[in-house]
């Protein structure tokens, strides 16, 4: 745990240029150190000022995670093969769409989350993180803490993004991240800067958190839980569900088929990660209605016609099922942005 000593004696580093920022580092063996070790201390030498040096590799880092994971889905999307496994097969990014997204996102990029990211730094060494020191945490360490901030930020999303759903708070912030009613990989941070704001006190907040309460926490695993935490929101916005996707094999997550649903109805599947509070409190009713009734309907058809449905006749089902649902999640919309409190939370649970 950090003290009031060890921060002020850090004060002059934080914020000032050391002459010589190899002091950092003067108790420290490097022929101990791993590759990579070296290499991050090299570049705290090499810049000099931690809080420019995490800032710069914070925001460096969050941008080629970021667009570096949509530019795979946005080649997808562009190619017809993948449609098999497109969750809204009829609703695929123009490229007016995605440009229009990515200036946005790029916009809110600079504008709103630059300013958080440089500030980080200090904000995370008063809570008693570790920066710029080596060697890092062992792995198990990294894992089981990531693994906790999972569960943290998705709890925290579950909530809030529940209150982001009614009244004022819709119309004059989330009601721009659900213009798309079928949502593509670049739309996972297309949201309000107070959305980002929000939203984003579960990314960060847990972790700062528990290293207050712990006093054992290194930015290294702070970095790891927000490259899979990014990875995981766009993929979540992908609007593709293949047979490999994570949720058929770990049937907790949630990914994009649960996802795309939020979309597509406005309404239940509230969670990020996990499916498992949509689950218990309910909210996830009209989901695994609509996928009970997508199964029921083509069993339905098949006995009728005698054979195995074919993939158009299949599509054609679920198509006609779409369209309802995403009706009513435009009734859904509308009483949400009026703040019809009861009509809002009827159509996330029934």
């Amino acid at each position: 745990m950090y003290n009031a000593t060890t921060l002020s004696s850090f004060a002059t580093s934080l914020f000032f240029e050391d002459e010589n920022p190899a002091h950092l580092y003067d108790t420290i063996d490097f022929s101990s150190l791993s590759w990579l070790e070296k290499q991050w201390a090299a570049w705290y030498i090499f810049v000099g000022n931690p809080v420019l040096a995490t800032g710069l590799m914070s925001f460096i880092l969050h941008e080629l995670v970021y667009f570096g994971r949509c530019v795979p889905w946005m080649i997808i999307d562009s190619m017809p093969y993948f449609r098999q496994w497109k969750l809204q097969p009829n609703k695929i990014p123009t490229a007016a769409q995605q440009w229009e997204c990515t200036k946005l996102v790029l916009l809110t990029h600079f504008t709103v989350e630059l300013p958080q990211i440089f500030l980080f730094h200090p904000l995370a060494v008063a809570f008693g993180m570790q920066t710029f020191q080596v060697p890092f945490p062992e792995l198990k360490t990294m894992a089981l803490q990531v693994a906790l901030f999972f569960i943290i930020e998705d709890a925290w999303h579950y909530v809030a993004h529940q209150a982001l759903h009614y009244g004022p708070l819709y119309r004059r912030i989330h009601k721009l991240h659900h213009k798309y009613s079928a949502p593509f990989g670049l739309a996972a941070e297309y949201a309000h800067p107070l959305e980002i704001l929000i939203l984003g006190m579960g990314s960060v907040g847990g972790p700062l958190l528990y290293c207050y309460l712990t006093g054992n926490l290194h930015i290294v695993t702070m970095y790891t839980w927000i490259v899979l935490r990014l990875w995981q929101a766009v993929d979540a916005h992908s609007g593709y569900d293949f047979p490999w996707s994570l949720h058929n094999i770990f049937p907790l997550w949630s990914g994009a088929e649960h996802h795309d649903f939020h979309h597509m109805a406005f309404t239940n599947n509230y969670s990020t990660s996990f499916r498992y509070l949509d689950f218990i409190f309910g909210t996830d009713n009209k989901y695994r209605a609509y996928r009970k009734r997508v199964a029921e309907e083509k069993a339905k058809a098949s006995a009728a016609a005698h054979k195995e449905l074919s993939k158009a006749e299949s599509d054609a089902i679920e198509a006609k099922l779409m369209a309802e649902t995403e009706a009513e999640g435009v009734l859904a919309e509308q009483a949400a942005e009026k703040g019809d409190w009861n009509a809002a939370f009827k159509s996330k649970t029934q």
